[in-house]
């Protein structure tokens, strides 16, 4: 006898079949879905994993330099803006790697600007840690390096490593950074500070007190610190030497462990060993500084806005210049007529814009803008020994490429910008590597060569190791 609650298949309301069969439908599309998404994510995340790449970065048939002219260099990889022209000549292109890159850093980078003096470039690259396992097991922290590089030998050499120079005991923190300036003073040595690679290693565990002002002497080989902490438990991300009343100038950025939080401004007779000045609201990364008159100006924090004024003579705070509007992501030396050029940051942004300041008048003037293409972040900005040209490369913090890594020319009578020379997919396509930004720019006195010192990918995701190009200008892409 059939139960009263049975009722044929095909007699029953379909209500509960068809939510049964609906839910197993929904299940098994629901796992074929993740099953078909799995794979694309998969797929991302390895094209997105580095590549692993050799210690140390090596040339083809073990060169040391190549150098290169090529009509490829005046060639645009992507869409030029509105009044950007090209060189009609193709400079001759040095390139070699940095030595001691034995091991991978986190990554190797360059982050301090150089300076050029009587045919040598003198720059620094570093490993970016600050503390833990290094492969080398020296001081298990990190290295930055000092080279000069030259021009007529056409080879580096290293004059500062700062595992050895500080000498510090294993689990100290040891900057692998210079993310300072370079400058030489009229004593004959070059100076430069430190700076922290992860900030979590600025803490009273890893014996943190702040950076070093260190300095070398590029004929002697001989390294010296000249100062610990200038400013307590404080970085040097930026810097400039008035290298006649050898006072070194720093913005800093505070430790995890420091009572004063915020960028600062000091100044530091690096001859009598003595603090002249300590104070807050600091520029984070650049200055200008006026030779003819001893002041230092700088804009407090990163962006655009007014100028501060710090005269050594003065014994007084720094003061605001009346009226000064003006941005300084990266500045040039003063010109024989008593200008500075700088440039806004462009990091993130549409444009930058570049600004002359006279230093004698304290006039701040817009004089046109940075981008030859996609790019804006510049930070390092040279003017030639005439004073009329500027030299600059658009995409510092990687992405350069994108616009071909282009070293522009900046006219400052005109405004107008001409590429001398697109880097990029030259030596991808030919050597296997791609040149990713630069953070240090220098002309040569002469006029005649510019150096630059690049972050190199040799197919990594952002860059592993870096690089030295020596451009040289033509004479007729020169013309005063």
């Amino acid at each position: 006898m059939m139960s009263s609650s049975f009722i044929p298949l095909r007699q029953r309301t379909p209500t509960r079949l068809v939510a049964a069969v609906s839910f197993i439908f929904l299940v098994l599309t629901l796992d074929a879905q993740a099953q078909r998404n799995v794979q694309p994510r998969q797929q991302i995340k390895a094209s997105r994993a580095d590549v692993e790449v050799p210690y140390p970065p090596t040339l083809p048939d073990g060169r040391s330099i190549v150098s290169d002219c090529a009509d490829e260099f005046l060639k645009p990889p992507s869409r030029l803006r509105d009044g950007v022209t090209i060189a009609e000549t193709p400079p001759t292109v040095d390139f070699l790697f940095y030595p001691g890159q034995n091991y991978p850093g986190k990554p190797w980078s360059n982050w301090g600007n150089g300076m050029a003096t009587d045919g040598k470039y003198y720059s620094a690259i570093g490993d970016h840690l600050a503390i833990g396992a290094k492969v080398d097991g020296s001081h298990g922290s990190g290295s930055a390096f000092v080279f000069e590089y030259d021009s007529n030998s056409r080879t580096l050499r290293e004059l500062v490593n700062t595992t050895k120079a500080l000498d510090l005991p294993n689990g100290h923190y040891t900057p692998g950074k210079i993310h300072s300036r370079i400058d030489m003073g009229n004593d004959g040595w070059l100076y430069f500070a430190t700076h922290r690679g992860s900030k979590s290693s600025t803490i009273d565990k890893y014996h943190y007190e702040g950076d070093w002002i260190l300095r070398c002497h590029p004929e002697t080989g001989e390294s010296e610190v000249v100062v610990k902490g200038a400013v307590p438990n404080h970085a040097i991300p930026t810097s400039l030497l008035d290298p006649d009343r050898l006072i070194f100038y720093g913005g800093t950025a505070a430790g995890l462990n420091s009572d004063q939080q915020g960028d600062r401004f000091f100044a530091y007779d690096v001859k009598n060993h003595k603090l002249l000045y300590d104070g807050p609201d600091g520029p984070s990364r650049s200055m200008i500084f006026a030779r003819s008159t001893g002041r230092v100006y700088y804009v407090p924090g990163k962006g655009d806005g007014p100028l501060m004024s710090f005269d050594p003579e003065s014994d007084k705070a720094p003061i605001e210049v009346n009226g000064s509007h003006i941005g300084v992501r990266a500045a040039t030396k003063e010109t024989h007529d008593d200008f500075v050029y700088t440039i806004s940051l462009g990091q993130s942004s549409d444009d930058a814009d570049i600004w002359s300041f006279n230093t004698r008048t304290e006039q701040c003037e817009n004089i046109g803008t940075a981008a030859v293409g996609s790019q804006a972040y510049v930070a390092s900005i040279d003017v030639d020994p005439t004073g009329r040209y500027l030299y600059y490369v658009p995409g510092a913090h990687g992405g350069s490429e994108r616009d071909g890594s282009p070293v522009v020319q900046f006219d400052v009578r005109t405004g107008k910008k001409k590429v001398i020379a697109f880097l990029d997919p030259f030596y991808t396509d030919k050597y296997g590597f791609t040149l990713k930004g630069t953070y240090s720019t220098a002309v040569d006195p002469a006029g005649d060569k510019l150096y630059i010192t690049w972050n190199v990918s040799r197919g990594t995701k952002a860059w592993d190791c870096c690089g030295l190009t020596v451009i040289h200008i033509p004479e007729s892409e020169r013309q005063p």
